[in-house]
């Protein structure tokens, strides 16, 4: 079954810098294009950007410049780099398969 693990949130000061990783089992994951979306406490869903299977990417205007997403379909992994980060970037992050709509349980960024 098609399984995605979030890692590498943590508590972070601002202007730092995290990279999460999804580690992706259960689907060929070189084949599909996969994005990331976040939520903040009390907030909805916002989604900050896709990548293609060729490794072409599509982010939200808000982040674009700061987030970059890539993949290593070697290790089936789906990276977000997140650089300058802001206290408002609080949230938990979940990497998602485009085709097959399945979520990761999440990791938790904080900025503070």
């Amino acid at each position: 079954h098609v399984q995605l693990v979030e890692s590498g949130g943590n508590l972070v000061q601002p202007g730092g810098s995290l990279r999460l990783s999804c580690l992706a089992s259960g689907f060929t994951f070189s084949s599909y294009w996969m994005y990331w979306v976040r939520q903040a406490p009390g907030k909805d869903r916002e989604y900050l950007g896709t990548i293609n299977t060729d490794g072409r990417t599509f982010y939200r205007t808000t982040v674009e410049g700061r987030f970059t997403i890539s993949r290593d379909n070697a290790k089936n992994t789906l990276y977000l780099q997140m650089n300058s980060l802001k206290p408002e970037d609080t949230a938990v992050y979940y990497c998602v398969n485009s085709a097959t709509d399945d979520w990761g349980p999440g990791t938790q960024v904080t900025v503070s």
